[in-house]
């Protein structure tokens, strides 16, 4: 109820009690099918294993009660599944949970529920990114107020801000994309002294669970759950940027973008809150600091910490809801946002020229002199501020301006819609990126003309 971001979404399920059960279910059937291909348990084994690994099988909310007995949910999960399996195949209750620990579980289940969560997240930032393509494309000259600090700045294109709402979804969906979680096993303390040929156990156990096999045992050594924790933070920080500029523009003084179908209110009959923008910000203040927990959970003690460990649990799977939640939300948003270019126009006008000074900064100097340009352009916007004229009409009240510059310029100089320098050209440049593909890789030292690493600067 206190977290509408993500009530509802696909991502939710994924990352319930059960899917999370399931997990744990799929990782000791996982080691069960590894042990017999590997000879080291019998071949019923795994099957007596696989039929009671279903997760409608248990209670969750008991198992979760037991737990707090002895720290983590696998304890009780696995005297479950043995007494399960020792029903039907007394011969094949000896090998549930053999040579495992409760991390190796644990740790491989979040795992694969975050194998089964990112593709759905995926997804939704390929409907975000398509969206403010269509967008950036339909508005790449489209010209309206630039702003710095709350100020106008120089006019832009609400296209070349579509195209770098897009490029942020992009390097997202990269960073997301690019993730391969992997399996954990290393029995107590990460030897997989339990095992004959425990390195060959290895690989064969990631790939019955179909994730990534791990060059070691990562108990301790946490950059599967930090590398997730930093690209989903990421990934909802992204999204709250577009989330922030679509607050902005959507106020009501401002009025140049709105929510296709924005929420209304419980006192105020006439307002349409931008609320997808709203809760995609409300997920993009939490994300950092739950990224953070995770990052902090990289200074694990010996060869299994207490406590890093655990905080994690929570933490990783509030991370991925609330990167769902906020990409389910930005795909509902740029599909149906609206866009009011008369608006932006209207806005263009609201210093008469002074958004384009710039300009004609850079028009005079060459005339002038770059310091007198500078002094011209100071008493012209001060005398149009106090006297309530365009600028055009400032200037040209300056004689020097006056013999530069002829009224019919000065004119063409103080329209804003003339000057938003290679906007359209960059919205182009932008919109031939396709999918997840990253941004170019740098160029080398050398291929920019340093010297070779070791190799000494002449004179």
């Amino acid at each position: 109820m206190l977290a509408p971001v993500r009530t509802g979404t696909a991502v939710e399920d994924a990352t319930g009690d059960v899917a999370f059960l399931q997990g744990m279910l799929d990782a000791e059937a996982a080691l069960t099918r590894t042990l017999v291909a590997v000879g080291q348990a019998p071949a019923g084994a795994a099957e007596a294993v696989g039929a009671a690994a279903r997760a409608e099988l248990y209670d969750v909310r008991d198992l979760a009660l037991r737990a707090r007995s002895g720290g983590n949910p696998v304890i009780p999960l696995v005297a479950d599944l043995t007494a399960a399996v020792a029903r039907t195949d007394g011969d094949a209750a000896p090998y549930v949970h053999r040579g495992a620990t409760s991390q190796d579980i644990l740790d491989t289940a979040a795992m694969l529920v975050t194998a089964r969560t990112l593709p759905l997240i995926v997804a939704d930032l390929d409907r975000t990114a398509a969206a403010l393509a269509r967008l950036a494309a339909a508005h790449r000259g489209t010209p309206m107020p630039g702003r710095t600090l709350t100020q106008h700045a120089v006019p832009t294109t609400f296209g070349l801000k579509a195209a770098g709402w897009r490029a942020l979804t992009l390097d997202a969906h990269h960073r997301l994309a690019a993730l391969r979680p992997p399996a954990q096993l290393g029995g107590a303390a990460g030897t997989l002294a339990a095992f004959d040929e425990g390195i060959a156990l290895l690989s064969r156990f990631a790939d019955e669970t179909g994730l990534a096999e791990p060059a070691l045992p990562w108990h301790t050594l946490r950059t599967p759950v930090a590398d997730l924790g930093t690209a989903l933070a990421f990934a909802v920080g992204a999204l709250g940027k577009v989330a922030a500029d679509v607050l902005v523009l959507s106020r009501t003084e401002i009025g140049e973008a709105a929510e296709g179908s924005g929420g209304g209110s419980s006192a105020m009959p006439h307002k349409s809150n931008p609320v997808r923008a709203t809760l995609i910000a409300a997920a993009a203040r939490q994300a950092p600091l739950l990224a953070a927990t995770l990052l902090g959970s990289l200074v694990a003690e010996d060869e299994r910490p207490a406590g890093a460990w655990h905080a994690e649990w929570p933490t990783l799977r509030e991370l991925l809801r609330l990167a769902g939640g906020a990409a389910r939300d930005a795909a509902e948003l740029t599909e149906g946002l609206r866009v009011f270019p008369d608006r932006m126009a209207e806005h263009l006008q609201l210093t008469d020229g002074l958004i384009v000074s710039e300009r004609i900064a850079a028009a005079l100097a060459p005339l002038v002199g770059r310091a007198r340009a500078k002094e011209l352009l100071t008493e012209a916007s001060r005398r149009a501020a106090e006297k309530g004229v365009g600028l055009a009409d400032a200037l040209a009240a300056e004689e020097q301006v006056a013999e530069a510059l002829p009224s019919e310029r000065l004119r063409e100089l103080t329209d804003p819609t003339q000057y938003v320098g290679s906007a359209p050209a960059l919205v182009d440049r932008a919109l031939t990126r396709r999918g997840s593909a990253p941004h170019p890789a740098p160029r080398s030292p050398e291929a920019l003309g340093f010297p070779p690493t070791g190799e000494p600067t002449r004179d």
